[in-house]
């Protein structure tokens, strides 16, 4: 039998992206499409899918909500596959549990790769219910304080730069660089994902997999390729940075492009 599934995003690009993704391999079937939290619940309650591919930032019941609501209305739960762009909990949490995620923008490898832990995962004995009340209990412990200050190396000294002087910051082997208005260093994070945890989640935006921009630093929009753009910063080179497929409807919905 075919592996049912439904994907829940609130971006057309990423919805598309991840269906043509689904739909290249054998035996799985995209048997519904949802844009939010309201929708997936009435979709997965309709349709009793095997798996659903569940962003976790949405506006409204986000994808937890839509957890903790299937939960509450004893809605048999389907194995999900949670996708973020900059969610800076999910990564530690889905790896101690049994559940699995998707970074944006999405790569072909492990999209196989999550469907073949899904299949493996719909054996019988699992239980869903309790990873994901796990995982939710994971998330509140990690939630952390935010500071306004991030600290950078540069010289073999280490500076303090207060966050909303930040214009953006790039990853390039395994090494972080943040760029701010007025001085560049490294950032100790290994991942962009752990930096972004401790920057504020409304300000900065994950535009590409190796870019975070801060969304008040933007100078320019720039038309590229194909209906792609680019994004030209306010430091002092006035930086030129790629937006992915997956990120152009964030980028047209916040300057109404």
């Amino acid at each position: 039998m075919p592996l049912s599934v439904i994907i829940v995003d609130d971006e057309q690009l990423a919805r598309d992206e991840l269906t043509y993704l689904l739909r290249e391999m054998d035996d799985v079937d995209v048997i519904g499409q949802g844009k939010n939290g309201v929708e997936a619940v009435s979709l997965i309650k309709e349709n009793s899918p095997d798996l659903v591919f569940l962003d976790v930032q949405m506006p409204g019941l986000d994808g937890f909500g839509v957890i903790k609501k299937l939960l509450e209305k004893k809605i048999p739960l389907p194995k999900i596959v949670f996708a973020t762009a900059f969610d800076q909990y999910a990564v530690k949490a889905f790896e101690v549990s049994a559940l699995d995620y998707l970074l944006k923008p999405f790569e072909k490898k492990r999209v196989i790769q999550a469907v073949e832990k899904a299949r493996k995962g719909l054996a019988p004995g699992a239980a869903p219910g309790e990873k994901l009340d796990t995982l939710m209990k994971l998330l509140e412990g990690q939630q952390q304080p935010q500071t306004t200050k991030v600290l950078l190396k540069a010289n073999s000294r280490l500076f303090l730069v207060d966050q909303k002087e930040i214009c953006f910051a790039s990853i390039e082997d395994g090494v972080i660089t943040v760029v701010a208005q007025t001085m560049e260093g490294q950032s100790n994070c290994r991942t962009l994902e752990e930096l972004l945890g401790s920057l504020d989640g409304k300000l900065f935006w994950r535009a590409h997999r190796s870019y975070l921009v801060n969304i008040n630093r933007i100078k320019e929009v720039v038309p590229w390729f194909k209906s792609s753009y680019q994004i030209r910063m306010d430091d002092k080179k006035q930086t030129e940075i790629p937006v992915s497929r997956a990120q152009t409807r964030r980028l047209r919905d916040l300057f109404g492009l």
